[in-house]
């Protein structure tokens, strides 16, 4: 994607401890906005909820590698979304899904009635 309104590094960004996320002011007013989750998923891309801004935002992802660890320890922020609704892991999904896959041996033939 190439259509940002600008390059803004992590660092020129404010943190918002009540929303959790990074912020930096969009020109509609509003603000860009990021999470550290985001972050961790290699996400760069900061958006406007106002507008159709987005920003692209410059930053280390091994500085956010480690976050998973010491979000649990410092009460700090983000609850995580396996945490939040008592899901599994992805890890254990995914286990899941491939004990539920089922392969049939040739293609089947669907038709429809027009």
């Amino acid at each position: 994607m190439g259509a940002y309104y600008d390059e803004i590094e992590i660092e020129d960004m404010a943190w918002d401890e009540a929303k959790g996320v990074y912020h930096y002011p969009c020109p509609c007013g509003d603000r860009f906005e990021i999470s550290r989750q985001q972050l961790r998923d290699y996400e760069d891309i900061a958006t406007c909820p106002s507008c159709s801004l987005i920003i692209r935002v410059i930053y280390d992802p091994l500085d956010f590698q480690d976050d998973d660890d010491e979000d649990q320890g410092s009460g700090e922020g983000e609850v995580k979304e396996s945490e939040e609704s008592g899901s599994e892991s992805g890890d254990e999904q995914f286990e899941d899904a491939l004990e539920k896959l089922e392969i049939s041996e040739g293609p089947q033939v669907i038709a429809a009635a027009a």
